[in-house]
């Protein structure tokens, strides 16, 4: 643990910066916490950091204490209209690197107009639990290699789901996968936890503009029709236009928008 004390104006005692565990630091005035700062490695391997304080000096501190200790680059994501947070981060040498608009999608096949939309000849819709996880993994893998090949897989939405070293499956059952006979050709990732969410919908590129996309999509929504939700939510990066179209294209309207930061 290390502990290292400063004057912060909160309180008549010095306030403390501790770090409690290997990735995580509190602000301490007079016993009281006033503050935590945590940082964890994504998946994609690059570090991200958050903090929560009760005060700007907590936050400062906290800042300053967890950047000297920390390799560079360091990331965090901050909530657009979040302007108390989006100032704390910019005082402590972050930019911003991307934006994430955060969709809500309509699911009644009625209202995207996706009721009638069929697969292409040879291609068939496994529902999610009921895929090859071997071929699962492949087309997951297939699918990353490209994207990293091209626009880097940094581009794509941020994914905050723990998972051990180089795997990228965490739970098949989430996936619905688009099939040919001897392969899979596409996948859509959907996790309820309090609300629907779709994290990932993706096609091999050999295989684009054929639709896939745009079938497992209304598969997964219809599914979540059938269930009972009205709405499912989404997050897509600023440049991706043709998944911007794809989404308003069935009626998802943007709620909201999230910044990446970099330092």
């Amino acid at each position: 643990m290390n502990t290292k004390p400063f004057t912060s104006g909160l309180g008549e005692n010095a306030v403390m910066i501790t770090r409690v565990a290997d990735r995580q630091w509190h602000a301490l005035d007079d016993d009281l916490v006033v503050g935590r700062g945590y940082a964890v490695h994504r998946p994609d391997g690059r570090l991200f950091v958050s903090i929560d304080a009760w005060h700007d000096a907590a936050f400062d501190r906290l800042a300053e204490a967890m950047l000297t200790q920390l390799p560079a680059p360091l990331y965090t994501v901050v909530d657009e209209a979040d302007v108390e947070l989006m100032a704390g981060w910019r005082r402590a040498g972050f930019t911003i690197r991307r934006r994430e608009w955060e969709y809500v999608v309509p699911t009644d096949p009625q209202v995207t107009g996706l009721d009638d939309v069929l697969p292409p000849p040879g291609v068939t819709i496994v529902p999610a639990g009921q895929a090859d996880e071997e071929m699962l993994r492949a087309v997951d893998r297939a699918i990353r290699d490209e994207v990293e090949a091209t626009v880097g897989w940094q581009s794509m939405a941020a994914e905050v789901i723990p998972r051990p070293e180089g795997d990228t499956i965490v739970d098949p059952s989430k996936y619905a996968v688009a099939a040919a006979p001897d392969r899979y050709l596409g996948l859509i990732r959907v996790v309820t936890v309090i609300r629907p969410r779709i994290g990932l919908i993706a096609v091999r590129a050999d295989e684009q503009r054929r639709g896939i996309g745009r079938v497992l999509l209304a598969h997964a929504l219809g599914t979540l029709h059938r269930s009972g939700f009205a709405e499912t939510w989404t997050e897509v990066q600023e440049f991706n236009h043709a998944a911007s179209a794809l989404f308003e294209g069935i009626g998802a309207r943007p709620m909201s928008s999230n910044l990446e930061l970099v330092r």
